[in-house]
């Protein structure tokens, strides 16, 4: 499931998400809770959750920071990577044996950070246009905050990508590979997991593409109308995940 918009909004847990949180534990059915913000480690979005009233443990929690470490992992061990993030990204590049350097990086690593700098973003378009290949953690253009929308990896993503000539592989959600990696992680198969998720255009989608039941909840993103416009439908659309409960 995804986390903004389907357990917390705006930092406050949304109701009926802790009833469908101690179902699935008394039921003894796995989960995980999917996110594309790459700013927090896993430990920093469960005592986040934790302060919103939900227990999510650690090893319950994906993200695509995680997913982008284990990507780069597997296509080249023990790289380099140039990295604008914070420690959600640079803690998950690290623990998969990948340094993070200034000069003459395998990679260049993009992900959300509260304060973009526009040095390290001249950095980052000069080691592209000098070889580096480019990585984003994921293409939301922007996020939400309590004063309306922020830019996002997307955004900056398309900045340093029209700068440089080259076109970023984007690692999160929709990338049926975040699925992949997050299926694997819990040891599940796509025709025995749903995707829940508030976004039509990256937890729908995502879902789909890797062969998974979609659940729009409308406690986010997407309204009801909106969902209709899209060339593509989830497998069902709900009010919130309260809703879901007693189906467990």
């Amino acid at each position: 499931m995804d986390m903004d918009g389907v357990l917390v909004y705006e930092e406050q847990a949304i109701p009926g998400a802790t009833a469908f949180l101690d179902h699935l534990r008394e039921r003894e059915l796995p989960f995980l809770v999917l996110t594309n913000n790459s700013i927090y480690t896993r430990r920093d979005l469960s005592a986040r959750l934790r302060a919103s009233g939900l227990l999510v443990p650690e090893e319950s929690i994906w993200t695509s920071a995680l997913a982008t470490a284990r990507f780069l992992e597997d296509q080249r061990p023990g790289g380099s990577a140039f990295v604008i993030g914070e420690s959600g990204l640079t803690t998950a590049l690290h623990q998969a044996g990948y340094t993070l350097t200034d000069r003459d990086p395998d990679y260049v690593v993009l992900g959300e950070t509260r304060t973009y700098s526009f040095e390290r973003i001249t950095q980052a378009i000069r080691h592209v246009v000098n070889g580096a290949r480019f990585i984003a953690t994921n293409p939301d253009p922007t996020g939400p905050s309590p004063y309306g929308p922020l830019p996002a990896t997307g955004s900056v993503a398309a900045l340093i990508s029209r700068a440089a000539g080259v076109d970023p592989y984007y690692v999160g959600k929709p990338n049926p590979l975040m699925m992949r990696s997050a299926l694997n992680a819990l040891d599940a198969h796509s025709e025995t997991t749903a995707m829940v998720g508030d976004r039509m255009d990256t937890d729908v989608i995502a879902g789909l593409e890797a062969g998974l039941e979609t659940v729009l909840v409308l406690t986010g993103v997407t309204t009801r109308p909106e969902a209709e416009r899209f060339p593509y439908r989830p497998s069902r659309i709900v009010d919130s995940v309260a809703d879901l409960v007693e189906e467990i």
